[in-house]
Protein backbone atom coordinates (compact mmCIF):
# COMPACT_ATOMS: atom_id res chain seq x y z
CA UNK A 1 0.00 0.00 0.00
CA UNK A 2 1.29 3.48 -0.83
CA UNK A 3 2.54 5.51 2.14
CA UNK A 4 0.10 8.34 1.41
CA UNK A 5 -2.91 5.97 1.30
CA UNK A 6 -1.63 4.25 4.44
CA UNK A 7 -1.48 7.63 6.23
CA UNK A 8 -4.99 8.54 5.02
CA UNK A 9 -6.32 5.17 6.21
CA UNK A 10 -4.66 5.49 9.62
CA UNK A 11 -6.56 8.75 10.22
CA UNK A 12 -9.81 6.76 10.30
CA UNK A 13 -9.41 5.36 13.79
CA UNK A 14 -5.92 3.90 13.41
CA UNK A 15 -6.83 1.45 10.64
CA UNK A 16 -3.99 -0.33 8.86
CA UNK A 17 -3.26 -3.40 6.75
CA UNK A 18 -5.62 -5.29 4.44
CA UNK A 19 -8.38 -5.67 7.04
CA UNK A 20 -8.15 -1.97 7.82
CA UNK A 21 -8.28 -1.09 4.12
CA UNK A 22 -11.45 -3.15 3.64
CA UNK A 23 -13.03 -1.48 6.68
CA UNK A 24 -11.83 1.96 5.56
CA UNK A 25 -13.37 1.54 2.11
CA UNK A 26 -16.76 1.40 3.83
CA UNK A 27 -16.26 5.01 4.94
CA UNK A 28 -17.29 7.52 2.24
CA UNK A 29 -14.48 9.97 3.05
CA UNK A 30 -11.72 7.40 2.87
CA UNK A 31 -13.25 5.67 -0.16
CA UNK A 32 -13.26 8.93 -2.10
CA UNK A 33 -9.70 9.82 -1.08
CA UNK A 34 -8.51 6.32 -2.01
CA UNK A 35 -9.95 6.73 -5.50
CA UNK A 36 -8.57 10.27 -5.80
CA UNK A 37 -5.07 9.11 -4.78
CA UNK A 38 -5.22 6.23 -7.26
CA UNK A 39 -6.55 8.41 -10.10
CA UNK A 40 -3.77 10.94 -9.56
CA UNK A 41 -1.11 8.20 -9.47
CA UNK A 42 -1.65 6.73 -12.93
CA UNK A 43 -0.77 8.19 -16.30
CA UNK A 44 -3.65 10.07 -17.92
CA UNK A 45 -5.78 7.94 -20.27
CA UNK A 46 -4.30 4.63 -19.08
CA UNK A 47 -6.76 1.84 -18.26
CA UNK A 48 -6.21 2.20 -14.48
CA UNK A 49 -6.54 6.01 -14.69
CA UNK A 50 -9.84 5.65 -16.59
CA UNK A 51 -11.16 3.12 -14.06
CA UNK A 52 -10.25 5.15 -10.97
CA UNK A 53 -11.44 8.42 -12.55
CA UNK A 54 -14.77 6.82 -13.47
CA UNK A 55 -15.24 5.55 -9.91
CA UNK A 56 -14.12 8.87 -8.39
CA UNK A 57 -16.61 10.71 -10.62
CA UNK A 58 -19.39 8.35 -9.56
CA UNK A 59 -18.68 8.89 -5.86
CA UNK A 60 -18.24 12.61 -6.39
CA UNK A 61 -21.87 12.79 -7.46
CA UNK A 62 -23.03 10.36 -4.77
CA UNK A 63 -21.32 12.11 -1.84
CA UNK A 64 -21.10 15.71 -3.08
CA UNK A 65 -17.29 15.90 -3.00
CA UNK A 66 -15.68 18.04 -5.71
CA UNK A 67 -11.94 17.57 -5.34
CA UNK A 68 -9.98 17.38 -8.61
CA UNK A 69 -7.17 14.83 -8.87
CA UNK A 70 -4.77 17.71 -9.57
CA UNK A 71 -5.23 19.14 -6.07
CA UNK A 72 -2.05 18.89 -3.98
CA UNK A 73 -3.11 17.22 -0.73
CA UNK A 74 -0.61 15.94 1.83
CA UNK A 75 -0.81 12.57 3.49
CA UNK A 76 -3.26 11.94 6.30
CA UNK A 77 -6.19 13.84 4.78
CA UNK A 78 -9.44 13.16 6.66
CA UNK A 79 -12.98 13.86 5.48
CA UNK A 80 -15.15 13.79 8.60
CA UNK A 81 -18.62 13.72 7.07
CA UNK A 82 -19.93 13.37 3.61
CA UNK A 83 -21.81 16.26 2.09
CA UNK A 84 -20.83 19.09 -0.20
CA UNK A 85 -17.09 19.76 -0.19
CA UNK A 86 -15.60 21.91 -2.96
CA UNK A 87 -11.84 22.33 -3.31
CA UNK A 88 -10.21 24.18 -6.19
CA UNK A 89 -7.74 22.04 -8.14
CA UNK A 90 -4.93 24.56 -7.63
CA UNK A 91 -5.29 24.79 -3.85
CA UNK A 92 -2.54 23.19 -1.75
CA UNK A 93 -3.28 21.36 1.48
CA UNK A 94 -0.67 20.05 3.94
CA UNK A 95 -0.43 16.88 5.99
CA UNK A 96 -2.94 15.63 8.56
CA UNK A 97 -5.76 18.01 7.72
CA UNK A 98 -9.39 17.43 8.65
CA UNK A 99 -12.26 18.79 6.61
CA UNK A 100 -15.97 18.56 7.33
CA UNK A 101 -19.07 19.01 5.19
CA UNK A 102 -20.21 22.21 3.43
CA UNK A 103 -16.63 23.50 3.11
CA UNK A 104 -15.40 25.52 0.15
CA UNK A 105 -11.72 26.12 -0.57
CA UNK A 106 -11.74 28.28 -3.68
CA UNK A 107 -10.11 30.90 -5.80
CA UNK A 108 -10.57 34.64 -5.99
CA UNK A 109 -10.69 35.89 -9.56
CA UNK A 110 -9.71 39.51 -9.07
CA UNK A 111 -8.18 42.01 -6.70
CA UNK A 112 -5.28 41.65 -4.34
CA UNK A 113 -6.40 38.15 -3.29
CA UNK A 114 -6.52 36.77 -6.82
CA UNK A 115 -5.35 33.15 -6.58
CA UNK A 116 -5.72 30.00 -4.50
CA UNK A 117 -5.31 29.08 -0.83
CA UNK A 118 -2.31 27.29 0.64
CA UNK A 119 -3.10 25.40 3.82
CA UNK A 120 -0.42 24.16 6.23
CA UNK A 121 -0.12 20.94 8.23
CA UNK A 122 -2.47 19.89 11.04
CA UNK A 123 -5.39 22.14 10.12
CA UNK A 124 -8.97 21.41 11.14
CA UNK A 125 -11.62 23.06 8.94
CA UNK A 126 -15.12 23.20 10.41
CA UNK A 127 -18.54 22.81 8.86
CA UNK A 128 -19.62 25.57 6.49
CA UNK A 129 -16.22 27.28 6.39
CA UNK A 130 -15.10 29.15 3.30
CA UNK A 131 -11.45 29.83 2.46
CA UNK A 132 -10.89 31.91 -0.67
CA UNK A 133 -8.13 33.72 -2.46
CA UNK A 134 -4.37 33.76 -2.38
CA UNK A 135 -4.12 33.28 1.37
CA UNK A 136 -1.80 31.18 3.49
CA UNK A 137 -3.23 29.24 6.40
CA UNK A 138 -0.40 28.30 8.78
CA UNK A 139 0.13 24.97 10.51
CA UNK A 140 -1.73 23.89 13.63
CA UNK A 141 -4.78 26.05 12.91
CA UNK A 142 -8.42 25.40 13.81
CA UNK A 143 -10.96 27.11 11.56
CA UNK A 144 -14.27 27.18 13.42
CA UNK A 145 -17.55 26.28 11.72
CA UNK A 146 -18.99 28.93 9.39
CA UNK A 147 -15.83 31.04 9.32
CA UNK A 148 -15.08 33.08 6.20
CA UNK A 149 -11.31 33.26 5.70
CA UNK A 150 -9.81 35.66 3.17
CA UNK A 151 -6.70 36.73 5.10
CA UNK A 152 -3.43 35.01 5.99
CA UNK A 153 -3.57 33.04 9.23
CA UNK A 154 -0.41 32.50 11.32
CA UNK A 155 0.58 29.17 12.88
CA UNK A 156 -1.08 28.15 16.17
CA UNK A 157 -4.29 30.10 15.67
CA UNK A 158 -8.02 29.75 16.11
CA UNK A 159 -10.16 31.39 13.41
CA UNK A 160 -13.78 32.31 14.14
CA UNK A 161 -16.58 34.27 12.52
CA UNK A 162 -17.54 36.15 9.39
CA UNK A 163 -15.58 38.34 8.92
CA UNK A 164 -12.97 36.15 10.54
CA UNK A 165 -11.19 36.96 13.76
CA UNK A 166 -7.84 35.32 14.42
CA UNK A 167 -7.02 34.35 17.99
CA UNK A 168 -3.56 33.13 18.94
CA UNK A 169 -3.91 29.84 20.77
CA UNK A 170 -1.42 27.18 21.78
CA UNK A 171 -2.43 23.71 20.45
CA UNK A 172 -5.84 24.73 19.02
CA UNK A 173 -6.29 21.37 17.25
CA UNK A 174 -5.57 19.20 20.27
CA UNK A 175 -8.32 16.57 20.44
CA UNK A 176 -9.54 17.43 16.94
CA UNK A 177 -6.79 15.88 14.82
CA UNK A 178 -6.18 12.29 15.94
CA UNK A 179 -4.58 9.09 14.61
CA UNK A 180 -1.70 10.63 12.69
CA UNK A 181 1.36 8.80 11.38
CA UNK A 182 4.64 10.56 12.14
Amino acid sequence: MDRIIEADLFRYGGLSGTKGLLKGLQNPGFRYMYLLRKASKYKKNSIKWLLFNFLKSRYSHKYGFQIPSSTEIGEGFYIGHYGPIVINGKARIGKNCNITHNVTIGQANRGRLKGYPTIGDNVWIGTGSVIVGNVRIGSNVLIAPNAFVNVDVPDNSLVVGNPCKILEKEAPCEGYINSTLN
